[in-house]
């Protein structure tokens, strides 16, 4: 198989005469003994050729399909090395990794953390005010003039005393009458 530069670079024709030298005229003959200066007297726009048009190269087909490698009997032994240290190794750069992974992810829930309680803090404060702008007088005694609500007689209080007993937790008491002041 010849490159196809070698191929395509004889523009005379020479390839497809069927009676090969007896066809070559003087100056071919010369081209024979030293191609590059017949070619440049012959036709000097003709390029030179290429460095290796002379080589062919040939493809053999080879059936390696009943070849059947041997097992070697000292390449187990270093398959489970290599197979050791890197196991070593690994557990080497984890021993040495860990530490660093473990402070990195501990500042972020840190981190998490004070966001969330700041956070809460805000809330509670914005609680606190709204609470005690329910919890105003001013605003109890709109409320009550709104609805018509008047202050409670005294027939209608109860004290709750402390408990007397352990487990009640409250005991009602009658109000004072007036009478047993009285005395």
């Amino acid at each position: 198989m010849a490159t196809l530069a070698t191929l395509l670079r004889d523009t005379r024709g020479r390839r497809n005469s069927r009676s090969g030298v007896a066809d070559l005229t003087a100056a071919d003959r010369f081209d024979v003994v030293h191609p590059e200066t017949a070619r440049a007297l012959a036709d000097p726009c003709v390029l030179r050729g290429l460095p290796g048009d002379s080589i062919y190269f040939y493809s053999k087909k080879i059936d390696n399909s009943r070849v059947v490698r041997q097992a070697d009997p000292e390449a187990r032994g270093e398959c489970w090395s290599a197979v050791g240290a890197a196991g070593v190794l690994l557990m080497l750069g984890a021993s040495i990794i860990a530490p660093h992974v473990g402070s990195v992810l501990a500042g972020y829930k840190l981190e998490a953390l004070k966001t969330e309680r700041q956070s809460l803090l805000d809330q509670r404060r914005s609680l606190d005010v709204k609470e005690a702008g329910l919890l105003s007088p001013e605003r109890l005694n709109d409320l009550a003039r709104v609805r018509s609500l008047t202050s409670p007689g005294s027939d209608q209080v109860y004290h709750l005393d402390t408990p007397a007993v352990e487990g009640s937790f409250a005991r009602m008491q009658s109000p004072a009458s007036p009478q047993l002041s009285a005395r």
